[in-house]
Parts: structure tokens; C-alpha cells; sequence
């Protein structure tokens, strides 16, 4: 028997804490714990997961905390600092002991180093990031929507603007600047990103669509689309519009050996009777094949997260749940070796919550 322990972000004041028992399929509500407002991101140290970050989703200032986790998820708040900006949904530790946060509120990202111990932040030796507003697309401003590390550099999808920013440290730590980009669809707004075997795989919250190119060379380098597929069901209801929003690619295991694709829909309009789906997709021949798209009964599924993160045992399972509505929690299996998912536990204590962490128990 594993349990894991599961703790979800939100708009709200708090961290929620839950326990998931895959013998008996249980979700069980265990506790919440204060946090700023608006935890609506969190995630773990990326080497230690008795840390965990959150960014508060505040306006007109945003912030960044960290807290340390003890048994079953029991937070405890240690430092709080400023995130440079307003509303923001993404924060993130960096390998080299550093936090990056984006601000889509006001255009802005920050990485703020930390001390020793990965715990508080060191504010004074961290710039803030402007990023240019926008000539063409929809938006009219900048607005990223997260920090992904690759290597050397720091990439932030910018919704705003269609670009992935390419940014790299100038000297010091918290002294960063953008160094590239690279160009996306005009009007796709892309969110959310994952690099899987040197390919860059988007997903567009405007356009719905999730793509797939070569991760182009340093700095200022493109690469053409090699795949670029619809995520939204093919029957939805009249007044329906959807905006997707999270992309997943689970490592491969002897369990799972294909490393398949799952992006998170939004149905911000008219709802699906069957909720919002996962849409599941597979690259063959460096295509995007849609396998399976996975009714949720989930209103606005802004989080995922795959188990993978809390080591063996977890690779069978990703947590989702809604942005809106009251259909709570909800832990999915994967089956067909990952091409499909079923439901295997419920909790509704929560209505809605929008991150998730996954660790063992």
C-alpha cells in the first residue's frame, strides 16, 4: 500500500493538505494551513521537498513565500518577499538556489536568490524584469505565465506578447535579463510549457492549441512548428469557449513507456454536461496524434499535476480539479499505459482548488 500526501493551492488563504491511499482509492480532506493570499501556485524545492514555494496571486503586489513541509504536509510559513509585480500566477525554484517569479499583472518577472538553506530570500541582490508591451496579438500587454529552467537559461512563456522570453543571469544571482525569444503563433497566447528530448512542446491558452517545435539554438534562434493540434473536444455545447491551460509529459517508466502528452481545457463559456476535459496526445513521427480526450465532470481545470513527483508508485496517477464550480478534487489513474484515465477518488470538502504537490508519505 502507498499513501501520498497531496496539497493544493488556491484562491484562498490557504494551503490544503490531503491524503490519497491507492489501496483503497481514499481522497481524504486532512487539513489547511494560512498562508497570503491567493496561494494559486505552489511547488516544491526542486532538489528538496521538505520545501515548498507559493505565489500569491495579489494585486496591485504579488508575492512569493516559502514554507517547510513536514508529516502530511504540515506547512510551516518561513519567509515572504515581493514578487516584483502584480497577480502573480508562477513561481518556481531554480537549480542554482534562486526563486524566479512572473508577475502577468504588470508584465514583470523577478529571481530572487536565496540563503543556504533555500528558505529565505535575499531581496536586495534581485533585479526586476520588464518585459517590452506587445506590437501585435490580441492582448495589448505583457503577460507571463511562467519560469521554466532549462539548462543555463530561464524561459517565460508571455501570453501577452506570443513569445517564449529567453533569459540568462548577468553576473550575480537575482541579476537577470532577457537574452532571446522565440516566436509563437500571433494570437496563440502561449502559458505553459514542458521540454521533452530537446523539443519544445506549448500550450496557447488563446488559441487552445497545444504545439510542438526543436528547441532552437541560443539566443535568438526559431524553429518552425513541427505539430500544431486543436485540445478542445470536437461536440461542445452552444455558447461554449475554452482557453487551455496546462500541459504535462510524464518521464517514461517500465509501466509507462510512452511519454504521452495531457493538456487541460477551460470551458470558460456555456459548460459540457461532462464537465471540462483532459486531452491526451502521443508524438508519432514527430506529430501530434490526439489518443483520448477525458470527460472530467471538472469546471475549468486550470491545475494538474502528475504523480511522478513523489517518486514510486506515483507515475500511475495525475490530481486535477477546477477553477470554478464545486465538483472538488479529484485523482485520475492512468490506464492504457498512460493513453487514458479513470477516476479513482473524489473529494469535494473544497469546491475548487488550482495547484497541486504531490509527495509521499
Amino acid at each position: 500500500m502507498v499513501k501520498f500526501t497531496i496539497l493544493a493551492g488556491g484562491y484562498t488563504s490557504y494551503i490544503a493538505s490531503y491524503m490519497f491511499n491507492s489501496e483503497t482509492n481514499n481522497l481524504t480532506y486532512l487539513n489547511q494551513y494560512i498562508t497570503g493570499g491567493n496561494p494559486s501556485w505552489i511547488i516544491s524545492h526542486p532538489t528538496n521537498k521538505s520545501i515548498l514555494y507559493a505565489a500569491n496571486e495579489n494585486v496591485p503586489a504579488g508575492a512569493v513565500q516559502s514554507f517547510t513541509v513536514g508529516p502530511e504536509g504540515a506547512l510551516t510559513l518561513i519567509d515572504t518577499a515581493y514578487s516584483g509585480g502584480s497577480s502573480p500566477p508562477y513561481c518556481g525554484g531554480l537549480s542554482t538556489g534562486q526563486v524566479a517569479i512572473v508577475n502577468y499583472g504588470s508584465g514583470t518577472a523577478r529571481v530572487i536568490p536565496t540563503t543556504a538553506d533555500s528558505l529565505h530570500f535575499s531581496t536586495n541582490d534581485s533585479t526586476i524584469v520588464t518585459f517590452p508591451v506587445p506590437t501585435t496579438g490580441m492582448q495589448g500587454v505583457s503577460e507571463p505565465h511562467m519560469a521554466y529552467q532549462y539548462g543555463e537559461e530561464l524561459l517565460i512563456p508571455d501570453k501577452g506578447d506570443d513569445k517564449i522570453w529567453r533569459l540568462g543571469q548577468d553576473g550575480s544571482p537575482g541579476n537577470f535579463s532577457v537574452h532571446g525569444q522565440i516566436a509563437q503563433p500571433i494570437g496563440s497566447g502561449p502559458r505553459h510549457i514542458q521540454i521533452y528530448e530537446n523539443q519544445l512542446y506549448t500550450v496557447h491558452e488563446l488559441a487552445s492549441t497545444l504545439t510542438l517545435q526543436d528547441f532552437p539554438a541560443y539566443p535568438n534562434c526559431t524553429s518552425t512548428l513541427i505539430s500544431n493540434v486543436s485540445t478542445v473536444p470536437q461536440y461542445q455545447p452552444a455558447g461554449s469557449s475554452f482557453a487551455a491551460a496546462e500541459v504535462l509529459i510524464p518521464l517514461p517508466t517500465a509501466e509507462f513507456p510512452t511519454p504521452y502528452i495531457y493538456a487541460s481545457n477551460r470551458n470558460i463559456g456555456v459548460q459540457d454536461p461532462r464537465g471540462d476535459t483532459i486531452a491526451i496526445f502521443e508524438k508519432v513521427d514527430n506529430q501530434l496524434v490526439l489518443r483520448n480526450q477525458v470527460y472530467t465532470g471538472l469546471n475549468q481545470i486550470r491545475g494538474m499535476m502528475h504523480g511522478q513527483q513523489a517518486g514510486e508508485g506515483g507515475d500511475a496517477y495525475i490530481v486535477a480539479a477546477g477553477f470554478a464550480g464545486t465538483a472538488g478534487v479529484k485523482v485520475y489513474k492512468r490506464t492504457e499505459g498512460g493513453a487514458n484515465l479513470e477516476e479513482v477518488a473524489v473529494n469535494t470538502e473544497l469546491p475548487t482548488r488550482t495547484s497541486f504537490v504531490w509527495l509521499k508519505q
